[in-house]
């Protein structure tokens, strides 16, 4: 018996299957329209923003990838949601994917912590022990089904599979560790005939050959818009030592670039051309913006063990947001210089 299938095989790994209204009621603005949004700037972020832009009106004001932050100067985060990024920040409204328990005993302390999230790995209680059972799709998937069962049935064709596949490398994902997607795939209900999860994930008519095929276009798409060290799915708003990147002044405040900003919107239509969701120009804020700047680090490279002892350190120093990346690693961010709030 495999790792994964022990694991599943495990009594307390039983949750039944989600309840996305219990979600909408805890959580009532993930369905409010109108409302202004932050997103992280890889492909699941933009694909966030053009789903809730389109069935919301939702209006992306910024961009936030642990190290920078660009959000419209008429607002403040505590005005917005950030889709695709854990805010560890109850007065934040956010939602994300990424395993961030190190231990049950600490549940009660980072459920708190993140009052104001839509958490996957959080709501099944898994923890750096069920590592290998994390929530393995995209944030837009965990949206998807939200709106789909509660504000209003979301109808893909089937130019959206590769995109949504694409992302967040979903589609390596389902052959590199099955048994744990169709767990996955069972909580999040994509069983049920007739929901857009199950059109995603159970459609009959793509053979792997058709599949591959079609993959291999979107590639080419996303590859006639890619640059030297920065891929066409995806806004650089950083370099690697967390300086701002493909930034600039203008009167007062920021703006992405243009070339930049050509680039993510060219990419937008793509997405939008294959999902069938409306790029609305008028929703998305590429000026006007404020920088603020974060401290991004992580266990292994402050050589420090992914402990109690250490785990509990790590959470007196109030720690913006954070990842577990492995097993024994832990990917956050400290606000400093800057303050989000």
């Amino acid at each position: 018996m495999s790792v994964i299938q022990s694991l599943l095989s495990e009594p307390s790994t039983n949750y039944g299957s989600i309840d996305y209204n219990k979600i909408v009621e805890k959580h009532p603005w993930i369905i409010q329209p109108n409302q202004k949004c932050v997103l992280s700037p890889d492909s699941d972020g933009l694909l966030c923003g053009l789903l809730m832009s389109n069935y919301l009106d939702w209006e992306v004001v910024g961009f936030y990838d642990g190290k920078v932050m660009l959000l419209d100067k008429k607002y403040t985060a505590k005005d917005v949601v950030f889709l695709d990024i854990e805010i560890c920040r109850k007065e934040i409204r956010s939602i994300g994917h990424h395993m961030l328990m190190f231990n049950n005993k600490y549940f009660l302390k980072v459920q708190e912590k993140f009052a104001n999230c839509i958490q996957p790995n959080l709501m099944r209680n898994y923890d750096a022990k069920k590592f290998r059972l994390k929530y393995p799709l995209a944030t837009v998937h965990l949206l998807i089904g939200i709106l789909d069962h509660t504000f209003k049935k979301i109808n893909l064709n089937e130019s959206a599979i590769c995109p949504l596949l694409f992302t967040d490398g979903t589609f390596n994902v389902l052959f590199s560790y099955p048994e744990n997607v169709l767990d996955w795939l069972k909580y999040l209900r994509a069983n049920e005939s007739e929901t857009a999860l199950h059109f995603l994930f159970e459609n009959d008519k793509y053979s792997v050959i058709t599949l591959m095929r079609a993959m291999d276009d979107f590639f080419r798409k996303r590859d006639e818009i890619s640059v030297s060290k920065e891929r066409g799915d995806r806004l650089r708003v950083s370099s690697k030592d967390g300086e701002p990147y493909n930034i600039e002044d203008e009167n007062g405040s920021k703006k992405i670039n243009q070339l930049a900003q050509d680039r993510t919107i060219a990419f937008l239509r793509i997405l939008a051309e294959t999902t069938g969701w409306l790029y609305k120009p008028t929703s998305w804020t590429w000026d006007g913006l404020v920088l603020y700047k974060f401290t991004k680090e992580d266990f292994k490279g402050q050589n420090k063990r992914l402990n109690g002892r250490n785990f509990e350190d790590f959470l007196s120093k109030n720690p913006l947001s954070w990842a577990m990346t492995s097993g024994d690693n832990i990917e956050f961010t400290l606000e400093y210089p800057s303050k989000m709030i």
